[in-house]
């Protein structure tokens, strides 16, 4: 017999993704599992999760393994898994993610819902969000009501130039969707046109809605929120003040005369902040505030507002 030492039989997809799970849990990852599926799926260029129960004893090249090495240690490391991957699906929409934005969560998709059964019988909405960030929530808007047209605005230059990749990549062009840089709704001018398919100007003045994913999140908490969050999300995408509302407030003050009679503001919120909106409605008295709302979790997630 040979004393040479025989060669280690490859690791498998199986070993891969439980070695995966066991570091992840030591490392403090939610979801350990998801995660481990998620990156061994994308790092082995699967189509879905479900191709790695497929694939469970297929032997790993070390040019695979090294791929799924360094991703595996950015995910121990606890770098958003959506950073990782390189975007996440928002309403089925592939948007592109990065440290310039913060990541989409899936509560946010309701506010396309909520703002899709306050327009049923508006023709032509003209909508503002305020805050865009990667732009998901202006691109479901345009993707998913007809005739739409959705003025985004966002202080930051890098989400903006991010939030344009996404608009550029979901086929959302600027006949629907036009991106400013400013502060807040005081950064989009009274009138904006927009470029029609056929070549028509079509001028917009008050608008159908203003929705918002402001920073809500009290400063205090800063370095006290998740690592994926404190570490990973942009400050500025946030962080609102002492009690998390100083831009919410700032952004209600702008909305005099700017919406058309029945126009909604559809906000998301911290949980414990939808009584306070409630109890400070008064001081916005061209707006009607007509309700606090639950996201999946059946936590209070969003306010509204009626133009009166």
């Amino acid at each position: 017999m040979s004393n040479q030492p025989q060669n280690k039989a490859p690791m498998t997809v199986l070993e891969i993704l439980n070695r995966t799970k066991v570091f992840f849990e030591k490392k403090g990852v939610p979801d350990p599992l998801l995660d481990a599926q998620y990156i061994v799926s994308r790092g082995l260029n699967m189509k879905s999760r479900m191709d790695i129960y497929m694939n469970f004893e297929k032997p790993l090249t070390n040019e695979e393994l090294d791929v799924l090495r360094k991703m595996v240690a950015r995910r121990g490391n606890r770098e958003p898994l959506q950073h990782i991957m390189g975007d996440t699906s928002f309403r089925g929409f592939v948007i592109k993610c990065d440290k310039r934005a913060l990541i989409p969560r899936s509560e946010t998709e309701m506010l396309i819902d909520m703002a899709k059964d306050l327009l049923k019988t508006v023709e032509s909405p003209y909508l503002a969000e305020i805050g865009t960030g990667t732009g998901c929530i202006s691109i479901a808007l345009a993707k998913e009501i007809p005739n739409t047209h959705v003025v985004a605005i966002d202080v930051s230059k890098e989400a903006l130039a991010l939030a344009k990749e996404n608009a550029k990549d979901n086929e959302v062009g600027e006949n629907q969707l036009q991106f400013l840089e400013g502060d807040l709704l005081n950064g989009i001018p009274n009138q904006i046109a927009f470029t029609e398919t056929d070549g028509n100007l079509k001028t917009f003045e008050k608008f159908d809605g203003i929705i918002g994913n402001l920073p809500y999140i009290p400063i205090g908490l800063k370095g006290k929120l998740q690592p994926e969050v404190d570490r990973f999300d942009p400050d500025l995408a946030l962080y609102g003040g002492t009690d998390g509302l100083e831009l919410i407030r700032r952004m209600l003050e702008q909305t005099q005369n700017r919406l058309k009679k029945g126009g909604f503001v559809l906000l998301e919120i911290g949980s414990e902040q939808g009584k306070i909106l409630k109890e400070e409605s008064p001081n916005y008295p061209w707006l009607e505030f007509t309700g606090s709302h639950k996201d999946y979790n059946d936590q209070i997630r969003f306010v509204s507002y009626k133009a009166i």
